[in-house]
């Protein structure tokens, strides 16, 4: 080097990026900028969602008397109290299928498909800190079923929840 400052820093009109292979910077970007090229980063860091409840029509958080917020929390799809719910049911559909003698083992009608959701989501339901009928109850599958039977819309807000979770960024 002779001592002199580099184009880039004398000439105003020097374009930086002409002078780097665009390959080269592609390869930086994509193996050193990008943080997500890692698959660690993608595994999941929890096998939960909790879902604030809100009001159907305002949309406001509902809240118990404790000022707390009303919760559901879910298993999420790829956990395996979700799978292993998933399995269960496809399971006694299967073989309802397979028995013999029956026709129509096969057609499903929608009220069965109604009561088939309210148990999948009663069964992958974890836990959760609602008021109902002036009570904090206690979480259990019946409860739950009993709740998304009632309360309809809820149901609406958790299959929501779990359709948008985001829970694949580590901390």
């Amino acid at each position: 080097m002779s001592g002199e400052a580099p184009a880039c820093l004398t000439n105003p009109t020097y374009d930086l990026l002409s002078s780097v292979k665009t390959t080269d910077l592609l390869y930086s970007v994509i193996t050193k900028g990008n943080p997500d090229m890692d698959l660690m980063n993608l595994i999941p860091t929890t096998d939960e969602i909790t879902v604030a409840i809100k009001h159907p029509s305002t949309y406001d958080v509902l809240l118990n008397d404790d000022g707390s917020e009303m919760t559901i929390t879910v298993f999420a799809p790829y956990s395996k109290e979700y799978k292993a719910a998933v399995h269960e049911q496809t399971n006694i559909r299967l073989k309802q299928m397979q028995a013999k003698g029956n026709r129509n083992s096969n057609v499903i009608t929608a009220e069965e498909l109604e009561k088939a959701t309210i148990k999948m989501l009663a069964k992958t339901t974890k836990d959760w800190n609602i008021t109902f009928d002036g009570k904090k109850p206690k979480f259990t599958v019946d409860a739950a079923k009993k709740l998304y039977e009632d309360v309809y819309w809820i149901k609406d807000q958790i299959e929501e929840a779990v359709a948008d979770s985001e829970v694949f960024t580590q901390d």
